[in-house]
């Protein structure tokens, strides 16, 4: 069965929102010819772009345009961080951490390290849980894994950046004291489209992470794909809040505005946090056509603010918002259609919707929604989706499924069984993807790089299947938790209750599964050896509060008794079998007091 989010057509104008004195941001317009990311470097990229008008926008916490960074300027900067990289004694292929703060500082020392040859890598922010420990041990396990020369941070971070720093015996430099340093002439190393351009780490891991090695020929190939997906015109300008240490803040909402030319607005990802409403104040102030993007939660927390605010009429006129990219986490028709509900009359098109899906591993994009086609889902039937058998006693259910576009330009896509046969349309299988833009592998380990990479096929570990040459992602294979945008690795999940006295490794399992709206949600089971009732709650009180503190995350917590979970052939936990075990019944939780 196929639905349509509902699509209207009217259109509104909204009051200008207000506009910083003495800055002026970079056109949307400009007069050089526009060239779709057919460069064989990013640096090649960046010098194309500075020979024009256009560039990057930095906006304060109220959406105000504090900022305006030309392509020409971040280029200028850029050159001088590398001369000053290359003077601190950084080389080919050194790696470099830098910790990914909205900023043109930030973008300088991006760029500069491409132009110096090294590989920058891309750290995360603190988040507003887990506290200072766990964010300095999170930088410490990356910095462990990508063994850099230096670990770059904003000066409002010195103390945790260097704190990691010397926990991971790298070099730490906070980023106002590097630009300070002399820029001395020198001949800077000549990249090909072979070379390795940057490390992407997946966001979220704290205890396995995986450094995903993208080359410029790959980045270059997905971000032209891009272009080509979303058929840029002229008038398109981006607007974001995605932070720059994600795949899609930083490759969809940074990498390609460059390499595309394409002016870009920005607000911090804490400021959207506190203020989602600018993020639409700032679409509404632009006067040609936007393209923004957003996890699902992102479009839910403005339609649940808006509904206490006037009428959406009266401040915002979303009716030249061309493109509304959706992607990172499973798409919610319904919450789609509440943000419908709660902005048409602001002018916004439901047709304007565009899901994506897409990974680190291929770069970002493997497949976009053709522009206009909107939202689109189909129903199927639960018991399709989780492979757990229906009892006569249980109802029907069935799951609105999104259409997640067609394959980007250049990227194959297959549905296969688990042995690797493909599978005919409409059924239900592991995504595996095939193309120019997928990694060369993970960085320094190359048991995971086999365990995904096939032949040139990259297995997502995502679950879903193709119809009519469009894909339906329906969940995931592999183990990884998402929740509004965010990666969480089980492993982590049960390490923190692994942590509490009692318990130890192979106690715990954790696993996503979707609640009846379908909405993503973690569970974890722990087997418990107490038979008191009253100590049973207590310690589900407790790991549900351990859990919260170290993911910021509010878990089904269910105790089982010991020897339930259950173990491969080798031995290891299981958590796709738990999942299955639990969804089915045939684990039976103890009846805890609510």
């Amino acid at each position: 069965m196929m639905m349509d989010v509902a699509d209207t057509r009217k259109t509104s104008v909204a009051t200008p929102g207000p506009a910083a004195p003495n800055v002026v941001g970079t056109p949307t317009a400009d007069t050089l010819a526009r060239r779709f990311a057919d460069f064989d470097t990013l640096g090649a990229a960046l010098d194309y772009a500075a020979s024009g008008a256009r560039g990057l926008n930095f906006h304060d916490a109220r959406g105000t345009l504090s900022r305006a960074y030309p392509f020409a300027a971040l280029r200028d900067d850029a050159l001088a961080m590398a001369r000053r990289l290359i003077a601190a004694g950084i080389k080919p292929e050194d790696r470099i951490a830098i910790v990914a703060e909205t900023s043109p500082d930030f973008a300088a020392l991006f760029f500069g390290t491409v132009y110096a040859g090294a590989w920058p890598v891309p750290l995360p922010l603190p988040t507003s849980f887990g506290g200072r420990d766990s964010y300095i041990e999170q930088l410490r396990v990356q910095l462990s894994s990508c063994d850099p020369t230096l670990l770059i941070y904003p000066p409002e971070l010195a103390e945790m950046g260097g704190d990691a720093a010397r926990a991971a015996g790298v070099t730490g430099v906070d980023w106002s004291e590097l630009v300070t340093r002399p820029a001395p002439p020198v001949d800077l190393p000549q990249a090909k489209g072979s070379d390795i351009a940057y490390l992407q780490y997946s966001s979220g891991s704290t205890r396995f992470p995986h450094g995903v090695v993208i080359t410029h020929r790959a980045l270059l190939n997905n971000l032209a794909a891009h272009s080509h997906g979303m058929q840029l015109i002229d008038s398109d300008r981006c607007v974001s809040w995605l932070p720059w240490y994600h795949d899609m803040g930083l490759v969809g909402c940074f990498l390609s505005p460059v390499a595309n030319q394409v002016s870009t607005d920005y607000l911090k990802t804490e400021d959207f946090a506190r203020r989602p409403l600018a993020w639409l104040d700032m679409i509404s102030r632009n006067p040609g056509t936007s393209i923004s993007y957003s996890p699902t939660f992102g479009y839910d927390i403005c339609a649940r603010r808006m509904s206490s605010q006037t009428k959406a009429s009266e401040r915002f006129d979303l009716s030249r918002w061309r493109l509304a990219g959706n992607g990172a986490d499973m798409i919610r028709p319904d919450v789609m259609q509440c943000f419908v509900d709660a902005f048409e009359e602001a002018g916004f098109k439901a047709s304007a919707f565009l899901p994506s899906y897409g990974l680190a591993e291929a770069t970002l994009a493997v497949s976009i929604m053709p522009p206009t086609e909107g939202i689109r889902v189909e129903l199927v039937e639960e018991t399709q989706l989780s492979g757990v058998a229906a009892g006569e006693d249980r109802p029907q259910r069935y799951r609105a499924i999104v259409n997640c576009g067609k394959p980007v330009k250049d990227m194959k896509v297959q549905i296969r069984e688990e042995d690797g046969t493909p599978l005919p349309e409409r059924a239900i299988g592991k995504i595996w993807c095939s193309g120019p833009s997928v990694m060369v592998g993970y960085f320094r380990d190359p048991e995971s790089t086999d365990a995904c990479l096939v032949d040139g096929w990259l297995d997502t570990g995502d679950m879903g299947y193709l119809s009519d040459g469009y894909i339906y992602i329906v969940g995931r294979a592999k183990d990884m938790i998402i929740v509004n945008g965010r990666n969480h690795w089980p492993q982590d999940i049960e390490w923190a209750v692994e942590q509490l006295p009692g318990f130890k490794a192979g106690d715990i399992a954790a696993f996503a599964i979707t609640t009846p709206g379908g909405e993503e949600t973690p569970a974890v089971l722990v087997q418990c050896r107490t038979s008191d009732e009253s100590e049973r709650v207590r310690l589900r009180d407790e790991i549900r509060e351990r859990v919260r503190s170290v993911t910021g995350m509010n878990c089904v917590i269910e105790l089982i008794p010991p020897r339930t979970l259950p173990r491969t052939s080798s031995g290891k936990l299981s958590r796709a079998k738990a999942r299955n075990l639990y969804l089915n019944g045939d684990i039976k939780p103890y009846d805890l007091a609510a």
